[in-house]
Parts: structure tokens; C-alpha cells; sequence
């Protein structure tokens, strides 16, 4: 079980994602809903926004990756212990501690986000489906790790003040961790390494120079 097989993969994904039927519409609607609230934000919308970013990431940890790919993949069960740290963070420094503060804006970090954000809502289901991973064969944001990186870096794009940088550790890596599942097959995760790596860097990029003005 250390090594990934692509077959297995799929496989698992398949009767996952048959399982938790119809949680796909409800994750959709809670995305839709954080960029919804970004658009239009009030008092708490940023502690909603948190909530659902830490939501996504406890679920893809905890339920996909250790009671579906971990039994399939024994390396995922670490996977799964950063998928729920990253959710740790988010409720700690977006919900507790309100840290983060979501709001779009008309700039070039906000657009590169809204152009992220939409890879992982949607890019991964079309390209998926020219290359015939189609449902059940399905990346689900917010149910499915690679999507859900996919989705965070490009929301935290639209935060309007510095973040702290602990929450963007494990989106890097994860999206490095890209080239072994594209290697094997799964060819949607090359946005999830381009895009996760240049919007983690441009946030880096962009904190710095707040910092320096």
C-alpha cells in the first residue's frame, strides 16, 4: 500500500464520492457562500469565511483521508494529520482569533484569486472530463484535498490585510506535492502546482512589500 497506483486511486475516489452523495451540492453551496460574503462583507463575514475554509480541510483529512484513501494508501494517513492541522489553523487564527480578513478588491491579487479560485471550483471537473475522469471519478472542492488547496490559496488572495504565514506552509507543500499524482496520471493537479505555488509565493510577495511601504 505505499505505492500509488492510479487505478486504486480512482477507485476510491469513486466509492467516496458515491458514498457521501449529495454532500457535493452542500460543499459547492458553502464555497459559493464565502465568495458571496467576500464580495459583500459585514461584521462576521470573515469568521464565516474561516469557518469554511477550517470545514473543508478537517473534512478532507478526517473523513477522506483516513476512513477512504488512507486504508487504500498508507502514506496518506500523514497527509491526513497536515490536512487537519492546516483545519486547526484556520479555526485558531481565522475564527478565534480573527486574523484574517476576506474582502475582494479590484487588483491584481484579487483577480489572480478569482482566476485560482475558479480552477478549483471548476477546473478540475472540466479538464477531468476531457481526459475521462468523470463522475463518480470526482475532485470535489472542500470534500477532495487537491481542490480544497486549490480553493484556499485563491481566497486567501483576497485578503485585505497580512496573513499570518503558518496558514500557508501546507497549501506549498501540498501543491508540491502535485508532481507525484500528475506523474501517475492525474493531470488536473498541474493547476493545483501552478497555481498553488505562484499564489503562495505572491502573497509572500505581496505581505513583504505592505510591510516595507
Amino acid at each position: 500500500m505505499m505505492d500509488f497506483k492510479i487505478e486504486t486511486f480512482l477507485g476510491m475516489l469513486a466509492r467516496y464520492n458515491q458514498d457521501v452523495w449529495p454532500l457535493q451540492i452542500g460543499a459547492y453551496l458553502l464555497a459559493i457562500l464565502a465568495l458571496v460574503i467576500a464580495f459583500k462583507p459585514f461584521k462576521y463575514s470573515s469568521k464565516i469565511i474561516s469557518t469554511v475554509l477550517s470545514l473543508f480541510w478537517f473534512w478532507t483529512g478526517i473523513v477522506f483521508g483516513l476512513f477512504y484513501w488512507g486504508p487504500s494508501y498508507t502514506p496518506a494517513y500523514i497527509f491526513s494529520v497536515l490536512l487537519i492541522i492546516q483545519g486547526i489553523l484556520f479555526l485558531f487564527s481565522g475564527v478565534l482569533k480573527a486574523k484574517l480578513s476576506f474582502q475582494f478588491k479590484l487588483n491584481p491579487y484579487s483577480v489572480l484569486g478569482m482566476i485560482i479560485i475558479l480552477y478549483g471550483l471548476a477546473g478540475y471537473q472540466v479538464f477531468g472530463y476531457f481526459i475521462g475522469h468523470r463522475y463518480p471519478d470526482f475532485f470535489a472542492p472542500g470534500l477532495v484535498p487537491c481542490p480544497t488547496n486549490v480553493f484556499t490559496v485563491g481566497l486567501l488572495l483576497w485578503t485585505d490585510k497580512k496573513i499570518p504565514k503558518r496558514l500557508l506552509i501546507i497549501p506549498f507543500l501540498w501543491s508540491l506535492s502535485g508532481f507525484m499524482p500528475v506523474s501517475k496520471g492525474i493531470l488536473e493537479d498541474i493547476g493545483m502546482i501552478l497555481f498553488g505555488i505562484s499564489g503562495v509565493l505572491l502573497l509572500f510577495m505581496r505581505d513583504r512589500k505592505s510591510s516595507n511601504g
